[in-house]
């Protein structure tokens, strides 16, 4: 089973998205680890010690991270919008129902909007 730990600026409404799909979602608020500036190294730290994935919006922090060690049991980067369930399913169909080892991956999700679509498409980058 495929397990996460989203930090603080992670939305609520993808957490739970998630869970009505299955997956194990730990917030940083449910850990005791919230509103207390912890560094974003030691939230992929206490993560790897969980045998968790990173979920979180924080790109520039989490992809410097991973330069610099791919020490880590992996980190999704999710698109900063308001699609919370549109990404979600995306994760689920495209990458995670396949249930696939994630240590040391990080994975990006992203938005391209293609003209004359109503509908915008998330495509999914791997660093």
């Amino acid at each position: 089973m495929i397990k996460f730990y989203s930090n603080e600026n992670f939305p609520l409404e993808m957490v739970k998205a998630l869970r009505n799909f299955g997956y194990d979602v730990l917030t940083s608020y449910e850990s005791g680890r919230a509103n207390q500036r912890i560094s974003d190294d030691a939230v992929l730290a206490f993560a790897k010690s969980e045998q968790r994935i990173v979920i979180t919006l924080n790109r520039d922090n989490f992809i410097a991270l991973h330069r610099q060690s791919q020490e880590h049991s992996g980190i999704i980067i999710c698109k900063d919008d308001r699609d919370y369930l549109g990404q979600v399913e995306f994760l689920h169909d495209s990458l995670l129902s396949q249930a696939e080892n994630f240590d040391g991956r990080l994975i990006r999700v992203l938005k391209q909007n293609q003209r004359k679509s109503v509908q915008p498409i998330f495509v999914i980058r791997e660093y």
